[in-house]
Parts: structure tokens; C-alpha cells; sequence
């Protein structure tokens, strides 16, 4: 059973950090890229972030230079740093298993549940 497991939301100020993990487990990890994603209230689901099972990655330009994604392949799990937060309210934060490194949803299979972020700006 596919399972993808995300932890490390919660709220913080604008300008402060947040690191967010996702375990996974019930498939081979290495075998499929992994990303972050995000969705807010009224708003359509946005691509965060992906990188390949040897590190290549991608970035939305709006989390550029603030956001780092990384992985511990011996642990199968997942991680997104986020530095200099944005006052950009309410978000999920889901993590998801794709074939194809692409930042759009349709390119990922597998998801998770998410962690909330939430400004407290």
C-alpha cells in the first residue's frame, strides 16, 4: 500500500522557516520523482518543487533562492526547507510520487494528505 506521509507544518511569522518531511513507503522510491506542492483556499493547486532520485531538481520561480528541496534516499523520505516565508496565509502542503519531472499534478500519481502552513503574520 502506497503510503506518503507529511509532517513539519504549522504556523509561522512572515520571513521565518519551516522545514516539512514526507515519509514513503509501499513503493520502490527511487524509481519516481518526488515534489512538493502547495494549494490555498480559492486557489488552484501549485507546483512547488521536484527533484529525480540522483538530485536533479526543479523550482517554481516564485519559491527560488527561499525554498530547498532534498531527499534521504536511505529513509525514502522527502523534505522541503522554506526559508523567508511569504505572508501568503493558509496553505496545504502535500508531497507526491511521479514519473515525469514536471511541476504540474497531472505528471504524479501518488499523494499525501499534506501539512498545513499557516501564516500567523
Amino acid at each position: 500500500q502506497v503510503q506518503l506521509v507529511e509532517s513539519g507544518g504549522g504556523s509561522v511569522q512572515a520571513g521565518g522557516s519551516l522545514r516539512l518531511s514526507c515519509a514513503a513507503s509501499g513503493f520502490t522510491y527511487n524509481n519516481y520523482y518526488m515534489g512538493w506542492f502547495r494549494q490555498s483556499p480559492g486557489k488552484e493547486r501549485e507546483g512547488v518543487a521536484a527533484l529525480s532520485s540522483d538530485d536533479s531538481t526543479i523550482y517554481a520561480d516564485s519559491v527560488k533562492g527561499r525554498f530547498t528541496i532534498s531527499q534521504d534516499n536511505a529513509k525514502n523520505t522527502l523534505y522541503l526547507q522554506m526559508d523567508s516565508l511569504k505572508p501568503d496565509g493558509t496553505s496545504m502542503y502535500c508531497c507526491a510520487a511521479g514519473l515525469v519531472l514536471l511541476l504540474h499534478s497531472r505528471s504524479f500519481g501518488y499523494w499525501g494528505q499534506g501539512t498545513r502552513v499557516t501564516d500567523s503574520s
